[in-house]
């Protein structure tokens, strides 16, 4: 490829992201290129990339457009395609409103998890409809060295198996992907988290996310977290009739998840921008671009 590619790098709560703008679909992004896009020492550096699309553009996205006018196509670090990311939702809103795409208040993302709705605050948080929890049934088990301890299924649109425990140090070092069981819980991987206490309807974790390691922070995993503790709590809000707001703290800063009696959740944090440039036609040719 003889010409340049713009990118930008940016993060929610330090989960950070390399941003791709491609409205028309045309940039080729295959895992190795992504991968090395998303190298911290030979590439940019990101938990993940950020492919910008414009809905009608994208295969995956097309009968979403007349929903959603962009698409959020996104890659784990390791380059393999992922369904949602919450983090990624926020700082992909804030790069639109960035480019003068789109302005303060309320619009809808496209995602392989459905339609996201998005709002951008005066203040510079953003938030985003998360959808609807799901909880399957089964005793999941989540391992770290000799330590093990029971875990809850939630899934927010990608899996998750949350685990509370005495000090997020018993996590250890999080590299590789903590063993789980049964196997067919997951077949396809999933994000743990591991959990504990701050306070009332305060928490905080630490994630290993499915084809990056462990990240600063996790959008979905942070809801999956909230979900697990209102259970736990006994705060289901569709049993109690009210709101179920959890403070998670996470490595890169701090989220604020809201599940309503309906079973929607909200997730509000902040997004930045913190470089725009473009990416050398030498080193797109050397990455198989």
């Amino acid at each position: 490829m003889s010409t340049r590619i713009a990118f930008l790098k940016g993060h929610g709560t330090e989960n950070d992201f390399v941003i791709v703008p491609d409205p028309d679909n045309a940039v080729d992004l295959p895992p190795a290129a992504v991968a090395a896009l998303c190298d911290r020492r030979a590439g940019i550096g990101g938990d993940g990339l950020l492919h910008v699309v414009r809905s009608a553009a994208h295969p995956e996205a097309k009968e979403m457009a007349d929903r959603a006018e962009w698409f959020m196509d996104y890659r784990n670090g390791d380059g393999s395609i992922a369904e949602m990311c919450g983090n990624g939702v926020r700082v992909f809103a804030r790069y639109l409103q960035h480019a003068g795409l789109v302005s303060e208040g309320d619009l809808t993302v496209a995602t392989r998890a459905g339609v996201k709705r998005v709002h951008l605050a005066k203040d510079g948080d953003v938030t985003v409809g998360m959808g609807r929890a799901l909880l399957p049934e089964g005793d999941v088990t989540v391992s770290v060295g000799e330590r093990s301890w029971p875990a809850r299924n939630v899934n927010m649109g990608n899996p998750h198996a949350v685990a509370f425990v005495d000090d997020l140090a018993h996590a250890g070092d999080l590299h590789a992907p903590p063993p789980f069981s049964p196997a067919s819980a997951y077949p396809d991987g999933v994000n743990v988290e591991f959990v504990v206490d701050r306070g009332p309807r305060h928490v905080a974790l630490r994630v290993h996310e499915r084809g990056s390691g462990e990240t600063r922070s996790c959008g979905t995993g942070a809801c999956a977290v909230a979900v697990a503790a209102a259970r736990r709590d006994g705060a289901d809000p569709a049993l109690t009739g009210t709101p179920a707001t959890y403070t998670v703290d996470v490595p890169g800063g701090r989220l604020v998840i809201i599940e309503l009696p309906d079973g929607e959740i909200e997730m509000t944090g902040p997004a930045v921008i913190v470089a725009t440039g473009e990416i050398e036609s030498e080193w797109l040719e050397t990455a198989g671009l």
